[in-house]
């Protein structure tokens, strides 16, 4: 193999190597923001579900504390 083959084998194998990078690099920016993604939908369900944790936290004390159920109804 004559050195001109080896050269351009060689730039062959360096232009594939840049294209699988440049592919790499495209799937790792989509997966960082499917990543980013599904943390800001964590962080919404999780301030959702304590915020429902918090009210049904309400609604027990408010049971217990009998305060419902000593209210007469609003038409009398």
């Amino acid at each position: 193999m004559s050195q001109q083959d080896e050269i351009k084998q060689l730039q062959g194998q360096l232009v594939e190597l840049q294209s699988q990078l440049a592919f790499q690099e495209d799937t790792l920016q989509a997966l960082d923001d499917v990543v980013t993604q599904q943390q800001q939908q964590i962080d919404r369900l999780t301030a959702h579900s304590q915020q429902l944790k918090s009210q049904l936290e309400r609604a027990i004390n408010t049971l217990e504390g009998g305060e419902l159920i000593d209210v007469p109804p609003p038409h009398y």
